[in-house]
């Protein structure tokens, strides 16, 4: 659903900062303490959030991500009240459920069913209606035979999924969740998914914390990625998830040296590739791209001897060492023309990366004469990663349509007759 602009924010968060005191020496009984009342232990400053802002309009579902140890979790944390802020405010317009700790609100020496109703009137769901749905929640978490056992015997993905199933329940207008839901098995996660689309077709206002970059650019209006406490862009959840694998896998190609150090060269002492790289859509160095979006791989060639007609061949091989896609010059530059010593050239091959999600070593030839004469070959002169939104298999990660029709049967046939 659209977020609703013409409204107040659902939630304002506004220059909020921060921090925690790590201590050096912890005193971990009574007695410690006792014997030395007025020592004072020292401790480091980590600052968890600095100067954080952003408002997330009614109906809009919005991600946080970030890498582990960016503030994601404590800046939720903040949103729901169990932290307090060093600096600046968080403003909510209207009521909010949070699923962020796992068995928070629970006592693990009551069963389920108990623990179901207290769980929901903390939620703000009246004693009587939570008893009324129990079954409803008990059978979305796929937990029937459990009723009766105490929750401290629950497994970490049952735990889960009561508190999920309750937490959904509250039919509040702003729901905060953390990454919890990895604990989930993969047909768990898929109801959860499915619930999600229900409450954002609903209007519910979700802030969303995850690794899942299929699951931003699945759900998400809008994405914010933190590191280190400070935000590095609010954006459209693709740019948002390129920016994430930039900052787990760095953002500027390796460049080719002389010395061959980033892979095998061989060459006639005709051409020397200086330098290649991949961009992303916009022109700008990257090595992490969204499976379907374009990218160029570019290189510098220079010539060290009169060269003829240059055919430029690209591979691109898996971590499987196997070739998924390769790419020359010579359809579409079959007479390139006559090249002197000192000479440079750029060669360029534009592609929309439709390939299985991984990383990928690129290896390029050079070929003089229209593709007769082999006079440089680097191997793995540079990598690029890919990453996709659906967690393919095979080499190839194509767009499709499917459809699926009901055929006649020869008994509908017979019947009709009749």
């Amino acid at each position: 659903m659209a977020a609703d602009h013409s409204a107040l924010p659902a939630v304002v968060v506004d220059g909020v900062s921060k921090s925690f005191v790590l201590p050096h020496e912890r005193s971990h009984t009574l007695k410690e303490r006792a014997l030395h009342p007025l020592r004072r232990s020292s401790g480091d400053k980590l600052v968890a959030l600095k100067d954080v802002s952003f408002a997330v309009e009614p109906g809009e579902f919005f991600g946080i991500v970030g890498r582990n140890g960016s503030g994601k979790s404590t800046l939720l944390k903040c949103m729901a009240g169990i932290y307090r802020v060093d600096q600046g405010g968080i403003y909510v317009n209207g009521r909010m459920s949070t699923f962020i700790e796992l068995g928070v609100g629970f006592n693990p020496d009551l069963a389920a069913r108990d623990n179901v109703v207290l769980n929901a009137v903390m939620l703000g769901v009246p004693a009587r209606e939570a008893r009324a749905r129990f079954d409803e929640i008990i059978a979305f978490a796929e937990l029937e035979d459990f009723v009766d056992l105490k929750i401290k015997n629950y497994s970490s993905g049952m735990l889960v999924r009561l508190a999920f199933a309750t937490a959904i329940q509250a039919h509040t207008e702003i729901l905060l969740i953390d990454e919890v839901l990895a604990v989930g098995d993969a047909a768990f996660q898929q109801k959860c998914f499915d619930v999600f689309k229900r409450l954002r077709d609903e209007g519910t206002t979700i802030l969303f914390v995850t690794h899942d970059m299929g699951a931003v650019t699945r759900f998400c209006d809008r994405a914010l990625l933190l590191e280190r406490g400070e935000i590095v862009t609010i954006s459209e959840p693709v740019a948002t998830a390129q920016r994430y694998l930039e900052l787990n896998f760095g953002k500027v190609a390796r460049q080719v040296s002389a010395s061959g150090e980033f892979g095998t060269r061989e060459s006639a002492g005709l051409s020397h590739i200086e330098e290649a790289w991949t961009e992303d859509d916009n022109g700008e160095r990257c090595e992490t791209f969204i499976g379907g979006r374009t990218c160029t791989f570019r290189a510098r060639v220079r010539f060290d001897d009169v060269i003829g007609d240059p055919v430029f061949e690209v591979s691109w091989v898996n971590e499987q060492d196997l070739v998924v896609f390769a790419a020359t010059t010579a359809p579409e530059h079959p007479k390139a023309g006559m090249f002197q010593p000192g000479d440079r050239v750029d060669v360029s091959i534009k592609f929309k990366p439709l390939i299985a999600p991984g990383r990928y070593r690129m290896n390029m030839v050079v070929n003089a004469w229209g593709g007769q004469i082999p006079i440089e070959r680097w191997q793995e002169l540079a990598t690029m990663l890919v990453s996709s939104p659906r967690a393919g298999a095979g080499l190839a990660d194509l767009p499709f349509e499917s459809e699926i029709a009901r055929v006649e049967t020869l008994a509908d046939a017979e019947g009709g007759r009749g």
